[in-house]
C-alpha cells in the first residue's frame, strides 16, 4: 500500500525573510545595545566638553505698512533675510567699533520669526557681556535700518502724491481761465461746452482734495509704523543647564546609536545570510534538528540556569544514545562554531554509553579542549586520531571533530561511519552550510541529525524534513521518500499483511 504525501508546490520565497531577519537581528542584540550606549556616551560627552558659547537673545517687534491678518508671515521671513545682510551687520559693529568684518559676525547670530511681526534674535560671543552687547547693537542697527526704510517710503509715496495734486492744480487752472468770469455764451454749442468744463472743474477739485488726503495720510501713517517698531524684550544671556543638556543629547545619542546598530545589525544579517531558524538550518544542511542546547558558558552559571541546563542536556544525551545505541559503525560529533559544547556533549554521551561496555572517544577537534581538560573518575578515555587504529575493535568509538572551514574532510571518515552535526545557530552561512551537507554526501556519511547549539527561544519554525531519511525520527514503518514519476517525492510505507480468510474446510480446521 503506497500513501501520497505529495503537495502543490510552493509559491516563490520572498527576497527578505522577515521572520529570519526579526530573529538573527534580536540575535545581534550585543552589538545594537552596544552602538546605543555608545551613542549614549558620545552625547553626553559632546554636551560637557563641548557647551554652547555665550548666547544673548532679545526680541524685536516689527511693524509693517502692509501687515494683512491672512499674511502667511512673508513680511517677518523678509525681515529675517534683511537681517542677515552685510549692511545691518556691518552697521552693528560700527556702533560697536568691533574690528571684525560683517561677513564673520554673520555666522555669530540668526534671527527667527515667531509671529507675523515678532522677530527673534539670538547672538552668540565670548562672554555674556559680550553677546548681550552684540545683541542690542544688532536689533537697533534692524530697528534703525527699518525705520529709515519706512521713511524714505512714506515720503517718497507723499512726493508722488503732491506731484500728481500739483498736475490737477494746472490743469484746473487752465479750465478756470477757459470758464472765465463773464455770463455764459448762448447756443446749444456753447452751452454744452460749458457743462463739460463746469463737470471737469468739479472732478478736478475732487481729485486734487483726494491726493491732499492721501499724502497727509502717508505722513501721518508714518510715526505710528516707527514708533510700533521697536525693542520689546532686552538683550539677556541665556542660562545653559549641562544637566540638561548633557541629558538631552545623551537622549539624542541614545536614539540614533539604537537606530544605526539596527541598521547594521539588519543590512549585515541580510549580507551574511547566517541561518538561524530550525527550518533554515534542516534544509540547509538535509537533516532534521534532533535536539537544542544552550551554548556552554565560560562564565559559571546560576544555580537556576545550572539545574535547567543540566536536565536540557541529560534529555539529550538519552536522545543520542537512543540514536548511536544501534549503530553498527563507530559514531562521530561534528561541530561547526561549538567546539566546547560538543566536547560536553561527547562527554556526557560516551559517560551514558560506559554502563553498556567501554567506550573511547577519538579526538578531532583543534586545541586541548578534550585532551588538556581536568580528568574525572570514571571519565572515557581520550586519544589523538593517530592513536585510534590501536584501539580494541571490541570498543566503541566515539569521534569528536570539526567542519568549521579548513577542515580536512577526508579525516571525518575515521572519526565516525555516521555522525551528529552539533551546530551552532547564526554561525555558519548558508553557502558554508551547503559545503558541509555536500562534503558529508561525498563521503558516504550519513547524518543522523543535528543538534542545534543556542537557538532562538521565540524560535517556533520546525526543524524536521519530512521527506529526508530515516532519521528524522518520523517512525521505523517509514522509508526514505522517493521521486515518483511526476519528479515529486512521495513516503512509502511497508504493506501490511492482510488477514487469511479460510476458503476450505481444512483451512478452518
Amino acid at each position: 500500500m503506497t500513501t501520497s504525501t505529495t503537495s502543490e508546490p510552493s509559491a516563490a520565497a520572498p527576497l527578505v525573510d522577515l521572520q529570519a531577519l526579526v530573529v538573527a537581528v534580536r540575535r545581534r542584540r550585543r552589538l545594537w545595545c552596544a552602538m546605543a550606549l555608545l551613542g549614549l556616551l558620545v552625547g553626553a560627552a559632546v554636551a560637557v566638553l563641548m557647551p554652547p558659547p555665550p548666547t544673548a537673545v532679545t526680541k524685536v517687534l516689527v511693524a509693517h505698512q502692509e501687515d494683512q491678518p491672512n499674511d502667511t508671515g512673508t513680511l517677518i521671513r523678509t525681515d529675517v533675510e534683511l537681517l542677515r545682510t552685510t549692511r545691518i551687520a556691518g552697521q552693528a559693529l560700527r556702533s560697536l567699533n568691533s574690528s571684525e568684518s560683517p561677513e564673520d559676525f554673520l555666522r555669530d547670530y540668526r534671527g527667527t520669526g515667531l509671529t507675523n511681526n515678532l522677530l527673534r534674535i539670538d547672538v552668540t560671543g565670548d562672554s555674556d557681556a559680550e553677546a548681550v552687547a552684540r545683541a542690542q547693537a544688532l536689533a537697533d542697527a534692524f530697528v534703525a535700518d527699518h525705520v529709515r526704510r519706512m521713511r524714505e517710503t512714506a515720503k517718497a509715496e507723499a512726493k508722488a502724491l503732491l506731484e500728481q495734486r500739483d498736475r490737477m492744480r494746472k490743469e484746473l487752472a487752465r479750465v478756470n481761465e477757459e470758464i472765465g468770469d463773464g455770463p455764459p455764451r448762448s447756443g446749444p454749442g456753447e452751452s454744452a461746452r460749458t457743462e463739460s468744463l463746469f463737470a471737469r472743474r468739479a472732478e478736478l477739485t475732487t481729485r486734487i482734495a483726494d491726493f491732499n488726503q492721501r499724502a497727509e495720510e502717508a505722513r501721518v501713517g508714518t510715526p505710528r509704523l516707527i514708533a510700533g517698531t521697536q525693542i520689546v524684550d532686552a538683550p539677556r544671556p541665556l542660562r545653559h543647564s549641562l544637566p540638561k543638556a548633557a541629558a538631552t543629547n545623551a537622549g539624542i545619542g541614545l536614539v540614533l546609536g539604537l537606530v544605526l546598530g539596527l541598521a547594521v545589525a539588519a543590512v549585515g544579517s541580510v549580507v551574511a545570510d547566517r541561518p538561524v531558524l530550525r527550518r533554515e538550518i534542516a534544509a540547509n544542511l538535509g537533516a532534521s534538528v534532533i535536539a537544542e542546547l544552550r551554548r556552554v558558558s565560560r562564565r559559571p552559571a546560576g544555580r537556576w540556569r545550572l539545574r535547567r541546563t543540566r536536565a536540557v542536556r541529560t534529555r539529550l544525551t538519552t536522545t543520542l544514545v537512543r540514536a548511536v545505541r544501534g549503530s553498527t559503525e563507530p559514531v562521530s560529533l561534528l561541530e561547526l562554531g561549538c567546539a566546547r559544547s560538543a566536547s560536553a556533549i561527547a562527554l556526557d554521551l560516551a559517560r551514558a554509553l560506559a554502563a553498556e561496555g567501554p567506550v573511547v572517544i577519538v579526538d578531532g577537534l583543534p586545541g586541548p579542549l578534550l585532551a588538556g581538560r581536568h580528568r574525572l573518575p570514571g571519565d572515557p578515555d581520550v586519544v589523538s586520531g593517530e592513536a585510534a587504529a590501536a584501539v580494541p575493535r571490541q570498543t566503541r568509538r566515539l569521534g569528536v571533530g570539526s567542519v568549521a572551514p579548513g577542515t580536512a574532510w577526508t579525516d571525518l571518515r575515521f572519526l565516525g561511519g555516521q555522525t551528529v552535526l552539533v551546530v551552532r545557530a547564526g554561525h555558519g552561512s548558508a553557502a558554508w552550510l551547503h559545503t558541509v551537507a555536500r562534503q558529508l554526501a561525498d563521503l558516504d556519511i550519513p547524518v543522523i541529525g543535528v543538534v542545534l547549539i543556542d537557538p532562538d527561544p521565540r524560535d517556533r519554525t520546525d526543524g524536521t524534513l519530512w521527506d529526508g531519511p530515516h532519521t528524522a525520527l518520523r517512525g521505523p514503518h517509514q522509508r526514505p521518500a522517493r521521486r515518483n514519476g511526476m519528479g515529486r517525492p512521495r513516503t512509502e510505507r511497508p504493506p501490511v499483511p492482510a488477514a487469511r480468510v479460510p476458503n476450505s474446510d481444512q483451512e478452518a480446521r
